[in-house]
């Protein structure tokens, strides 16, 4: 059964406190108090909804007790009940207490109902409405929660976080300018050769951008036919392309609002940079096969594979557009220069690839991470990433040594990665005769295939078709010998 609504009758009458009640009990729960301070202690003990209130008694007033009642319980509706009729000074009581409705004397017991029901609706509807509120904030702030743990889940995945680099990388400087610049809404170019993660920089900067709720596409244009480019850039009319039966929607209106990331574009024919011109500086195109301009708000960044002077020269590129590309250009390292970048590289790749075969692994040898050091890495990241692959693949144990890399890494000029091995640089020098360069390359090969072998000298031995004195020889004659073992009566006897 639904408990009745509780109301508070103060009166310093007796008989005007049972005239209520008797009005009022059928419908409603009513406590009784003959002044303020018995009110007061009835308030603090019970659940009141309505106060029906005397104005004149002893001590307090009517208007006084609602006052402080108003301060305490201000959910509770208030209703005063006064012989007099100064209209003035019931306004100011109204205004005073905060009350509801004020009831002449002599009251009609109906009147008295109405008003009693009256008000027990308006405080479930006031309790409601601050239920409604209540939730309506929480879930505003869930929202927001939401959308801000979003930004940051896409800032820490896809953000400069991803740009992995030692403490002193020259990436570092790169990242500090990217920073700097991805704020502005301009245009930006990113040039570096293929694979030295020109999209992972683009990504980054458009979610440490203002447009960074907003969504980030990327195309690369190179070896894509200008049909092709243009239908996904400006998108296309029904009828357009053939086997399109309907119209469809280009990147340059998908990313409005957001970023688009054009890379290749030092690959664009001289027709797709006049409609890349007029993109960068006047924000409007036509669909393919379509009259009606369209305007797009899309910021534009740009990925060149190579250095745009020489197109530049030739006329191959058009300068205008270069300019309009190139507000701020931001020039990425090879990873031929990111020597010290290997080991937080190779580590993070690894952790992928791993979760991705279900492998474990836990990292690279020393020895192994040299190697790859002295190697040049003309394919850059993705070059890394299959040769990672590949010995993840052939691996029997959790740390991968240089047994595992590929013959042609192996085989690679330490000279030339920055890293020289004093021995081969000398005999490699430019006033070296052929039979030293020779020899030369003879010691890589030895070392090369020692590596393989675990240094197991009987099966290199055999592999090269030598006898194991005759590869003994050759090694002291080089100075080749296995790691950490530099005196040839200390290595071990296979």
């Amino acid at each position: 059964m639904t408990a009745l609504p509780t109301l508070l009758l103060v009166d310093d009458e007796e008989h005007s406190l049972a005239a209520m009640r008797m009005a009022l009990e059928d419908d409603f729960d009513c406590l009784t108090a003959p002044g303020a301070d018995e009110a007061m202690r009835l308030m603090e003990e019970n659940f009141v909804q309505a106060i029906f209130c005397d104005q004149r008694m002893p001590g307090k007033t009517g208007v006084e007790f609602l006052s402080e009642a108003r301060e305490r319980w201000p959910e509770t509706v208030r209703i005063i009940i006064t012989g007099y009729t100064e209209t003035n000074d019931m306004i100011a009581a109204i205004n005073e207490a905060g009350i509801y409705q004020f009831l002449t004397k002599p009251w009609h017991p109906d009147q008295l109902v109405m008003a009693a029901k009256n008000a027990a609706q308006l405080f479930q509807l006031s309790r409601e409405h601050d239920r409604l509120s209540l939730e309506m904030r929480f879930m505003g702030k869930t929202a927001e929660n939401k959308l801000e743990a979003r930004r940051r889940t896409l800032r820490e995945g896809f953000g400069f976080e991803r740009v992995l680099r030692a403490p002193n990388s020259p990436m570092n400087a790169t990242v500090e300018l990217a920073r700097q610049v991805a704020s502005f809404d301009v245009p930006v170019l990113i040039t570096g050769e293929a694979g030295t993660g020109k999209d992972v920089m683009a990504r980054a900067m458009h979610y440490a951008s203002l447009r960074s709720d907003q969504s980030f596409y990327e195309i690369n244009c190179a070896g894509l036919p200008d049909e092709v480019l243009m239908a996904e850039l400006l998108g296309a009319k029904k009828g357009a392309l053939s086997g399109a039966p309907s119209n469809r929607i280009g990147l340059l209106q998908k990313a409005s609002r957001g970023t688009l990331f054009l890379n290749g574009v030092d690959t664009l024919s001289p027709q797709m940079q006049l409609i890349l011109l007029r993109i960068a500086t006047e924000g409007s195109f036509e669909p393919l096969g379509g009259t009606e301009t369209l305007t797009t708000n899309t910021r534009l960044m740009a990925g060149s594979h190579s250095d745009l002077g020489p197109a530049l020269a030739s006329g191959r590129f058009r300068k205008d557009l270069f300019y309009a590309l190139s507000t701020t250009e931001l020039a990425l390292p090879p990873l031929r220069a990111r020597v010290d970048d290997l080991d937080i590289l190779t580590r993070h790749i690894l952790g992928d690839l791993a979760a991705q075969h279900s492998k474990p692994v836990e990292g690279l040898t020393n020895l192994a991470l040299e190697f790859l050091g002295n190697y040049d890495w003309p394919g850059n990241l993705p070059e890394l990433t299959n040769e990672l692959t590949r010995m993840l693949i052939l691996s029997q144990e959790p740390r991968l040594g240089p047994e595992l890399i590929s013959r042609h890494i192996l085989q690679a000029d330490p000279s030339v990665s920055g890293r020289p091995d004093p021995f081969e640089a000398g005999l490699l020098a430019a006033e070296g005769t052929l039979k030293d360069r020779i020899e030369a390359m003879e010691a890589r090969i030895l070392r090369e295939t020692l590596t393989r072998m675990k240094w197991n000298k009987s099966r290199a031995a055999e592999e090269l078709g030598l006898s194991r004195v005759g590869l003994r020889s050759k090694l002291d004659r080089y100075g080749v010998h296995q790691p950490g073992k530099y005196d040839p009566a200390e290595e071990e006897e296979d």
